[in-house]
Parts: structure tokens; sequence; C-alpha cells
């Protein structure tokens, strides 16, 4: 859906773009919070619970990127700037979002803004470093297993989360639908996670794979329930919710 019209490209060449290029980056600031609101008025309002202002931040951060690169601009100079003097979720998640896109070509220097994000006490925050790292799993996917299983050893259990957030077999990662050992070989290492909020993440993405994957998953749920773990066993009882709708007596005999 194109929601970048004539009128609102002067505004982010105008408003956004001379600002940054001129090192103006509160102005240039504000100027994207007032665009971001623009993309989403314009967004039709029957439109707006599958786009909302998750996919604003998407779009411009793009629009952006491209835009940059064009004019030979130093892309990651000026996304590390306007992420560091952001205070607003919004306009640091422009930020990543531009990083992320850097992050094609070069990954190392921006694991850092997601690591930052992704233990950010802003939850926004640690949904743009989710949804923005996904592209450089596809990528780089050998690179980002060895990066991802690293933090999966974290102490902070937002980064854990992060870890399984990335791997959600959401429409970026349907990959992992041909290919679930690479998101699983990453995810076993969380399946006896001891706090809420990452081991919550890792059930709902063993849920999401069983839609297409059912029985490999219930394999997983006779693993997790055997090891006589509590919290495995929360896993799994977590990821049987979409199993359950299908095969109620069959998960009933594993949850026992």
């Amino acid at each position: 859906m194109q929601i970048i019209d004539h009128d609102i490209e002067t505004k982010i060449q105008k408003d956004i773009m001379a600002n940054i290029l001129q090192g103006k980056y509160a102005p240039a600031i504000k100027h994207v919070l007032d665009v971001l609101e623009e993309l989403y008025n314009s967004i039709p309002e029957n439109k707006r619970t599958s786009f909302g202002r998750v996919y604003t931040v998407q779009v411009l951060s793009r629009y952006l990127f491209s835009r940059l690169v064009e004019i030979g601009a130093n892309v990651y100079e000026i996304g590390t700037t306007l992420f560091e003097r952001s205070q607003d979720f919004r306009s640091k998640g422009i930020a990543l979002g531009i990083l992320s896109f850097y992050g094609i070509d070069d990954y190392e220097k921006v694991l850092p803004f997601f690591e930052a994000s992704a233990s950010s006490p802003d939850w926004n925050m640690r949904e743009f470093a989710q949804m923005f790292f996904r592209k450089l799993v596809k990528k780089w996917p050998d690179e980002m297993k060895e990066y991802l299983l690293k933090l999966t050893g974290s102490k902070d259990p937002n980064i854990r989360r992060f870890v399984s957030e990335t791997l959600r077999p959401v429409r970026e990662n349907r990959w992992f639908y041909k290919k679930p050992d690479y998101s699983l070989s990453i995810l076993k290492n969380l399946f006896r996670e001891s706090s809420e909020y990452p081991r919550t993440s890792v059930g709902n993405n063993l849920s999401d794979l069983a839609r297409h994957l059912p029985d490999l998953v219930f394999e997983l749920v006779k693993e997790l329930v055997a090891s006589g773990d509590r919290n495995s066993y929360w896993i799994a009882y977590r990821a049987c919710r979409n199993l359950v709708k299908k095969e109620p007596i069959r998960v009933m005999n594993l949850l026992h």
C-alpha cells in the first residue's frame, strides 16, 4: 500500500532530509513525528488494524534509507546520531529501521543498536528490535545464528525474549517452515526458561510453528513434558494453543 504521496514526500525532503544533512537533528526529529502522523492518517480507516503505526515506521525508515543512499550520504553516521539523540520511541524506531537496512551490507556495526533496543525498558523499542532484525537473519543466517545463540545466555530476560521473537515464523520468516531446524536449534536453549516474559514468547513461537508443522511440534511437546522440568511443561502447554483446537484428545494425553 502506497501511503507516501507527493505532498508528504515534499515534507520529508524539506523538513527531515534537509535538516539531517545540515546536522540539525532536533527539528528533523520533530518533523519525523509529524510525518509519521500524516502517514498514519493517510491509511484508510478500514485498513488501520493491519497497517497501523508500526507500518508507518517501516515505510518512513525504508524511504529515508533509500534517499540517503541515493545522494551518497553517510547513512551509518546519520542512523546512529538519530538513534542517540531521539527521545521518542517513534523517531528512535526510524533510526533503528535505517540501521537495519544498512546492516544488510554491514551487520557488525549495527548489532549493538539492536541489543540496546532489545533490552530497552520501552516495550515499543523491544518490538522494533525483533521486527527489524529479521531481515538480518534472512540475509546473514549463519552469522545471526551464532549471534542469537550467544544471546540465549544473556542474563537479561528482555534479550532472551528478543531471540525468541526474532525467530517467530511470521511473514518474514516463512522460510523456517522449510528449515525449522534453523530456529529450533537456537530456541532449544530456552526450553527451560525460568522468566515468564521470554518463556511466553517461546511457547507462542512453537504455537505459531504448529500451524504448519503440527507433527513436529507434537514431538517437541512430548520431549518438553518428558523432561520433568516445570518451565518446560509451561512452554509445552503454551505451544498447544493451536494444536488443541484440532486434536484436543491428543493434546490432553500429552499434557496429562
